[in-house]
């Protein structure tokens, strides 16, 4: 009984203590941006900055028109991005931005 319980104890800390699905995902911002624009169409749709203890970071959305898809991802300020969340069928909810100068 005893063997049982340490080796499941065993088999779920060794499942926390893994390094997330998405480590391998990060990259230079630079070659992370280029490879979302050639392959996937994206553009910057959205972003914001997230001031923590940890330190700042760059969480921007990007996505397209064209293919459906979207990407979130996370920079910091070493210059690295990573993906947090990628997908498709994106929409917009966001109302249009009206031009200056434009009545209403």
């Amino acid at each position: 009984m005893f063997k049982r319980l340490l080796s499941v104890c065993m088999i779920f800390g060794m499942a926390a203590t893994a390094p997330p699905a998405t480590a391998g995902t990060c990259t230079e911002r630079s070659k992370l941006i280029e490879r979302l624009f050639d392959k996937y169409a994206e553009n910057l749709t959205a972003g914001g900055i997230r001031s923590g203890r940890k330190g700042n970071a760059l969480f921007e959305i990007w996505s397209s028109q064209e293919t459906g898809t979207f990407t979130l991802l996370v920079t910091y300020p070493n210059g690295v991005s990573c993906v947090v969340a990628a997908g498709t069928d994106f929409f917009d909810t966001l109302p249009a931005k009206m031009p200056l100068g434009t009545p209403g």
